[in-house]
Order: C-alpha cells, then structure tokens, then sequence
C-alpha cells in the first residue's frame, strides 16, 4: 500500500485507521486490509479492502466495509466515498448493500436474523476484557499481590497506549472508564474482588491470548493470499 501523498488523503487514511477488524481489535490499516486508497481532484475518495481468506465471515466483512465507509464519508473535503471489498465471496452483496446504506438484514434477506449491533459489542467486551490483562500483566510480573490489583485504579496507572485502548472498549461498552474506576471489572461493571483476581486474570489473559492467536494466523494468511504485497509483521 503506497503511502498517501496529499493533506486530504492523509485524512482518509487516519479515518481508515479508526476502523478495525471487530474480532481481531486491530486497525484495518495496521492490517494491511486496505489494497488501495486513493482521492481524486474533486474529493472522491475510493478504497478498496481485502480480507486473509476468499470465505471470512461476511458479518465481520460487512463491520469493516460499512464503518470504513462511513469514517472516509465523515472526513471534511470527501465529497463521496466509494468503498470496495475484492476478492470475498459476498463481496458484490456487501458492496451493493453498504453503497445502498440497505443494513445486513436487507442485504442477506433469508440469511441474517438481525443487524449486527451486538455481535460488535460482543467482541467490544472481549477487547475491554483483553486489555485488562495487557495491563495488569506486567503489574503483576512486578510482584502486585491480589489485593493491590483489586485496588488499582484507572488514574493509578502510568498513561499508555494500552490504557488509552482499554478506556476507549470500556466506552464503547458503556463500562466505567474514568480515573477513579477500578482497573479489574467484571462484565457487568462490578469490581473484582481480590479473592476473585487469579480466576478474573485467568479468564482475561485466554481472551487476550485467543485474540492475539487469530491475529497471527489472519496476517500469516493474508501474506499468503498477497505474498508480492504484503509486508508480514
């Protein structure tokens, strides 16, 4: 991917940046999920995405394509944004329906029961849950007993990019996310106690793990899939 030479494409690529792969928590663009942007004289900004795999879920095509669409329209001087999948075997669908603003349920009638609004916040939760072991993690190599992490607030810690990733999932999920909110919470919002530290950690380092492993194997596929144009990390 060639990086954009113009203020107005350096805006849709930042814009791009803010759409991830909902199970995988990372941006498109870190990815390497966008084959090309371009942005024309008269603002017409035109993206095209790929995906590691010709049958990845079209739920999760769908995520990408649809919020890339709408962050590139968003940018102040795109005058349209036209948003294309390659090589998926819904991509005509998925093309047609997010052009359309037609929703998933439209878009797959007899398919899909219902739009995707939870199924983003269920990977939402898994992330806010995952970030909680980025963070805790080195506390805890550090010698932190239970009792120390239950009482570890957000204002507690060091700024970071890990942190400011987990305030934003928290957010997003409508859980506390502010200084005085305890680093260590359930799903429902409520502290862990410190005898419920180790089994919390537990259950948030093999959320972290199970993210970081699909990650992986979706960049070694897409490497595959792309060996002249993609650059592995």
């Amino acid at each position: 991917m060639t990086a954009p030479t113009t203020a107005l494409a350096e805006a849709v690529w930042a814009a791009l940046g803010t759409v991830h792969d909902p199970e995988l928590d990372q941006p498109i663009t870190e990815l390497e999920f966008v084959a090309s942007c371009t942005v024309s004289d008269d603002g017409v900004a035109s993206v095209r995405l790929r995906l590691p795999t010709f049958f990845c879920a079209p739920n999760f095509a769908w995520l990408m394509v649809a919020d890339a669409h709408d962050a590139v329209g968003a940018v102040p001087g795109v005058t349209r944004a036209d948003i294309v999948l390659d090589d998926h075997f819904a991509a005509a669908t998925i093309n047609e329906g997010v052009a359309a603003r037609a929703g998933f349920v439209a878009a797959f009638p007899g398919e899909a029961q219902s739009e995707l609004d939870e199924l983003r916040m269920v990977f939402l939760r898994k992330a806010a849950l995952a970030g909680q072991d980025r963070i805790a993690r080195p506390l805890v190599d550090a010698g932190a007993a239970p009792e120390d992490l239950a009482g570890t607030r957000l204002g507690d810690l060091p700024s970071s990019a890990d942190l400011d990733r987990l305030r934003r999932r928290r957010a997003a999920v409508g859980l506390p996310h502010g200084p005085d909110a305890p680093l260590l919470l359930h799903p429902d919002g409520a502290p862990v106690a410190a005898d419920q530290v180790p089994l919390h950690l537990r259950r948030a380092r093999l959320t972290r793990v199970g993210i970081e492993a699909n990650t992986h194997t979706c960049r070694d596929l897409l490497a595959a899939r792309y060996p002249e144009e993609v650059v592995s990390s």
